[in-house]
């Protein structure tokens, strides 16, 4: 085994104790179940941790990560972790939370063929056609991709908005909440967009669902 894996069985360890010096009962409540209220759709980049930036202990985050933080109305694990989270845990907030910096968001802008990734990729250049006229205006490539990654939140909230998860639940009367963040890889920072959805109201009329 190598150093690092040895490690970080190691620092498990060290966790546990130091969990257990601070509440003797820590695991024992964690395992009688969960009801975080809220859901984190971020970014699949190791230096964006959920439950870390919100200062959130083990229990009150509810996650998914995938590259660019995407909500894709035809991905599987998007929905199952969606339908569960809104339907069993009945969670309250979702945060869509993308960074600064995002390695996905920077490659859609360019035309350099990454591999498999690309057919992800393809979904992120569909936000840049649709707000081409914005961001080609804006001459500095740094702002730019900065602007970007924040419109790309902005499009995933709406995403969400779309789904028959969310808007059902909204039909039935649940308080349900969706936002858009953009978290500063070099300050630690959210910053929110507030693009923020509570009913399909401010949808345009062909997304909304009747039941």
């Amino acid at each position: 085994m190598t150093d690092f894996y040895k490690q970080i069985i190691e620092n498990n360890k060290k966790w546990v104790e130091s969990q257990l010096s601070l509440d003797p009962n820590f695991f024992k409540d964690l395992s009688k179940g969960q009801q975080p209220p809220l859901l984190w759709i971020g970014c699949a980049d190791s230096r964006v941790p959920a439950n870390q930036i919100i200062g959130a202990k083990p229990g009150e985050v509810f996650v998914h990560r995938n590259i660019a933080n995407m909500v894709i109305h035809s991905d599987m694990n998007m929905l199952s972790v969606l339908d569960y989270a809104v339907n069993a845990l009945k969670i309250k907030h979702i945060i869509v939370c993308g960074h600064y910096g995002c390695g996905g968001v920077q490659a859609s802008m360019g035309n350099n063929s990454i591999g498999l990734i690309d057919n992800w990729i393809r979904h992120i250049k569909d936000v840049y056609r649709l707000h081409q006229s914005e961001l080609d205006s804006i001459s500095d490539e740094e702002a730019r991709f900065n602007r970007f990654v924040e419109i790309n939140v902005q499009e995933q909230v709406y995403d969400l908005a779309k789904t028959s998860i969310v808007q059902a639940a909204w039909k039935n009367g649940q308080d349900l909440n969706l936002h858009g963040w953009v978290y500063g890889l070099n300050s630690g920072y959210i910053t929110d967009l507030e693009v923020n959805f509570s009913s399909n109201k401010d949808l345009e009329e062909v997304y909304k669902l009747r039941f």
